[in-house]
């Protein structure tokens, strides 16, 4: 009995003690709120940084010219070195997170993945690297993505995304009609215009719609009569709407996601007063602490 009884209290320990690392590497990596949190993730994204700075040096430099055995073996040692901190940030990650297979499979676990992989692909399949230079370039392109880790360190990013879906019945409206407007140009340009001036199926007539209405003008497909030329007119004014009302309907939205905040972060105390900046910490009013946004 008392060797059971002190085999369940380690394992009691054992187990609290796990949840307790588990906790505090959650609050490391994850919680912006605190002071660790925030220089954690603004070290992961300064290495994110010098990583991608990293393959933009190595591919301006093999593009140029040809590496010298110990240039390469330089960068190839910056890529082993990062892939290793990138993969222990990744495997704690998963293990600290409260539903491991939910991050795994989430938008920032599969960057995270993605980001890391390439290295252990050459690593198992070093022929892929020499025999297909499209896998090669691939791989370069993939470690880039490394990029996006710098999200994490936006906190307003989640207002944005908040307001953007929102507004996705209204964007979704919106983007379906210009789609519409796109083929009905296409298919005027291509009875108007012709294969004789370069409008030679409905796919390249609509892709001229597509560069006309966001006021891009390639040039390569121009029109010739003056129909075309007022269909062209009509579009490159409905280009400006492009731009202006998707901004405008996702601004009104984050103006009432930041208004909704503000208003959350009430005086819990003595005045209730509302309308706080998002970075307040104390009420403008009485003074109080307030709640910290979640």
């Amino acid at each position: 009995m008392p060797a059971l009884f002190v085999c369940e209290v380690t394992v009691l320990i054992s187990t609290t003690l796990i949840t307790t690392a588990r906790k505090q590497m959650y609050h490391l990596l994850f919680d912006q709120r605190t002071k660790s949190g925030r220089r954690f993730e603004a070290f992961c994204g300064l290495l994110a940084l010098l990583s991608v700075l990293a393959v933009f040096v190595e591919s301006g430099l093999g593009t140029q010219y040809h590496l010298t055995y110990d240039e390469w073996k330089l960068f190839v040692y910056l890529e082993i070195g990062f892939t290793l901190l990138f993969t222990l940030e990744y495997i704690f990650r998963v293990l600290c997170w409260p539903n491991p297979r939910k991050y795994v499979f989430s938008f920032w676990g599969i960057i995270d993945l993605a980001t890391i992989l390439p290295l252990y692909v050459l690593w198992l399949w070093p022929e892929i690297g020499v025999n297909y230079v499209f896998a090669w370039r691939a791989m370069r392109a993939i470690r880039v993505l490394r990029i996006l880790k710098l999200l994490r360190y936006m906190p307003t990013l989640n207002t944005l995304w908040q307001a953007i879906t929102n507004a996705r019945h209204q964007l979704i409206l919106f983007y379906a009609f210009i789609v519409i407007v796109m083929v009905v140009a296409g298919g005027l340009m291509y009875g108007i215009e012709g294969p004789p001036n370069g409008f030679t199926t409905l796919g390249t007539s609509v892709y001229w719609a597509v560069v006309t209405v966001t006021t891009v003008g390639y040039g390569d497909i121009t029109p010739h009569t003056g129909a075309g030329r007022m269909v062209a007119s009509i579009l490159i004014l409905i280009g400006y709407s492009v731009i202006a009302i998707p901004t405008g309907i996702i601004t009104a939205h984050m103006t009432n996601e930041l208004q909704k905040q503000r208003n959350a972060r009430s005086c819990p105390r003595r005045c209730h007063k509302g309308n706080h900046d998002s970075e307040a910490r104390f009420c403008k009013s009485c003074g109080s602490a307030l709640p910290k946004l979640s």
